[in-house]
This record gives C-alpha cells, sequence and structure tokens, in this order.
C-alpha cells in the first residue's frame, strides 16, 4: 500500500487547514486508515483513525476541533484541521493498517501554526 499525503503548510492560529491523503495498491485489505503527528522532540502520535465501516476515533487534544472523513470508492481520507493551536505544529503522517496488521506510512506533510 502506498499513501500519498497533501495539504500542509503554514497557518495562523485559530486557522483552518485540510489534509488529504489518496491510497494505492493493494487497497483491498485496508481497514483502518488515520493520520499521527511528531512535534519537534516528541513521540509520534496518533490524531485520529476511521474504519472502513466509518468508525473514527480521535486523540483528547484534537476532539472537537478535528474532523476525519474516508472515501473508501476513492481509497482516500481527509482531515480538516479547525481551530488550529500552536501546540498542532507538527509533521503529520498519513497511515494505514490492513487486515494483516501491517502498517504502512506516507511521506508526512508539515503543519505549521504560528503568527
Amino acid at each position: 500500500v502506498q499513501l500519498q499525503a497533501s495539504g500542509g503548510g503554514l497557518v495562523q492560529p485559530g486557522g483552518s487547514l485540510k489534509l488529504s491523503c489518496t491510497a494505492s495498491g493493494s487497497v483491498f485489505s485496508v481497514n483502518i486508515m488515520g493520520w499521527y503527528r511528531q512535534a519537534p522532540g516528541k513521540q509520534r502520535e496518533l490524531v485520529a483513525s476511521v474504519t472502513t465501516r466509518g468508525n473514527t476515533d480521535y486523540a483528547d487534544s484534537v476532539r472537537g476541533r478535528f474532523t476525519i472523513s474516508r472515501d473508501n470508492a476513492k481509497n482516500t481520507v481527509d482531515l480538516q484541521m479547525n481551530s488550529l493551536k500552536s501546540e498542532d505544529t507538527a509533521v503529520y503522517y498519513c497511515n494505514a493498517r490492513n487486515v494483516f496488521y501491517s502498517q504502512f506510512w506516507g511521506q508526512g506533510t508539515l503543519v505549521t501554526v504560528s503568527s
């Protein structure tokens, strides 16, 4: 499975940004897609995930501000980020997990929240 992410950039605090990720390859086996992030000096953490059936999970720090959505027909997963804070600054990685418990990662896209 190959993942291509896009949409990062610089945004002011309180602003919005949308990340998109497209999966290709053996996508038939993918059951969970999501986004992780890694800030400087910190461990990579789960931001949000969504199953094939549309069940979602969010980190407490982003719940209510971020929305993950998935289009199974197009093999895409989006992350709409609203009310961004400086602490949301990180490299965001698209992630996919398949039914064989293998994980796949996109190339990472930088999100910088700064005035």
